[in-house]
């Protein structure tokens, strides 16, 4: 049975074998956000919406929660044709979606 989207997207969580574009980075410091909380988002959040429609691949929207806890994390990537996880944006959530 093959492996969910989210198992293996949090198994390179896991094994750092993900990277950060410039604008998640820049994301992540304007909502005081640390790495620490998107890791933690992918590691305990689900897949809420799968998109298809992008030429450079499919992206992954996951929304979780940070090290606090309180704080929900969106964190929107895809995998790379390195076979590594591109994180292309990451942000807090102020509305649950879904």
């Amino acid at each position: 049975m093959p492996r969910s989207d989210i198992e293996r997207i949090r198994e390179k969580i896991r094994l750092h074998q993900y990277d950060m574009s410039a604008h998640a980075m820049e994301e992540m410091a304007e909502d005081f956000l640390t790495i620490l909380d998107v890791e933690a988002a992918v590691l305990n959040g689900q897949v809420i919406r799968v998109e298809k429609d992008d030429p450079r691949g499919t992206k992954h929207i996951i929304v979780g929660t940070a090290i606090d806890q309180p704080t929900h994390v969106g964190v929107i990537g895809r995998f790379a044709s390195t076979g590594r996880y591109l994180i292309i944006t990451v942000y807090e959530v102020t509305e649950l979606e879904g």
